[in-house]
């Protein structure tokens, strides 16, 4: 029963880091891929847009990822391989991962929409030490 209700898809972060260790990583963004194409194609994205912003070689290696690591990409994903790539741009590393995942589909969701009742939890402020 519940394999007929999952859908297959690909759950994917962008994660950052300083290089120094003072700060745990810190997750910057996710997004639910329903196939390979649409996972690969959110990593490119992001590297294509973010590469004008990033140190020579940083830049440099965005653009082997994207053109020389392609297929490689595309195959691992298509094999249902999970798959990370990370540059590092001055003192921070920045690090994709694309995992397999199987979603199941939310009650009241449309689409890409959130449930109305997403917007009513708030997040928790940090707790300060005494």
């Amino acid at each position: 029963m519940l394999k007929a209700m999952t859908r297959p898809g690909f759950w994917c972060e962008c994660w950052t880091q300083r290089l120094d260790g003072r700060r745990p990583p810190a997750l910057f963004g996710s997004f639910d891929a329903y196939s390979a194409v649409e996972a690969n194609n959110w990593v490119a994205t992001i590297l294509r847009t973010i590469s004008p912003a990033l140190d020579t070689a940083a830049s440099q290696e965005a653009w082997t990822r994207l053109q020389d690591d392609r297929i490689d990409t595309r195959r691992a994903l298509l094999r249902r391989e999970p798959w990370t790539v990370s540059i590092t741009h001055v003192s921070t590393r920045i690090t994709w991962t694309v995992r397999p995942a199987l979603f199941l589909p939310m009650a009241h969701r449309r689409i890409r929409e959130l449930p109305s009742c997403a917007y009513d939890f708030k997040p928790h402020s940090p707790r300060v030490a005494n």
